[in-house]
């Protein structure tokens, strides 16, 4: 059992029991990418959104852009309470202007729903988050059954 408010999934690598199931996830290569998803998923919303340039964007799946490290951390305040990240695949590419694009597929669970999702992140040449793109990659049937 573990102490209350942590969440085992802030280790990124190695397999982690979640519930009934073992859950494998990956080292992260990039250390602003791994702590986005540390710091999502430890409820940790203004460290996410520090982490990004100061003209940032976070683009939400069905939503408006959201720009800047204030309107990203409350955003996902109110967006990602209790979703646990689990990134399970990356790809890592240099851009000919020196920016990094970094490809992340894995799973959101809530406690209502689990849905496949892929991030796209756009690093700049000081390793600060440009942009995340995120994607649900679920068939509209699925999108259709997630409740709000």
């Amino acid at each position: 059992m573990l102490p209350k408010g942590l969440k085992f999934v802030t280790i990124l690598n190695g397999k982690l029991k979640h519930g009934d199931h073992r859950v494998e996830t990956i080292d992260i290569t990039k250390p602003v990418i791994k702590q986005y998803f540390e710091t999502l998923n430890r409820g940790d919303f203004q460290g996410t959104a520090n982490l990004f340039a100061p003209e940032g964007v976070l683009n939400p799946p069905f939503e408006s852009p959201v720009v800047g490290s204030q309107a990203i951390a409350a955003y996902l305040q109110q967006e990602a309470i209790q979703m646990t990240l689990y990134p399970f695949k990356e790809t890592v590419e240099t851009k000919e202007s020196g920016e990094i694009e970094a490809k992340i597929k894995g799973k959101v669970k809530t406690a209502l729903f689990s849905v496949n999702v892929a991030w796209t992140f756009l690093l700049d040449q000081n390793q600060r988050i440009i942009s995340v793109t995120v994607t649900l990659l679920a068939s509209l049937e699925e999108l259709v059954s997630l409740k709000r």
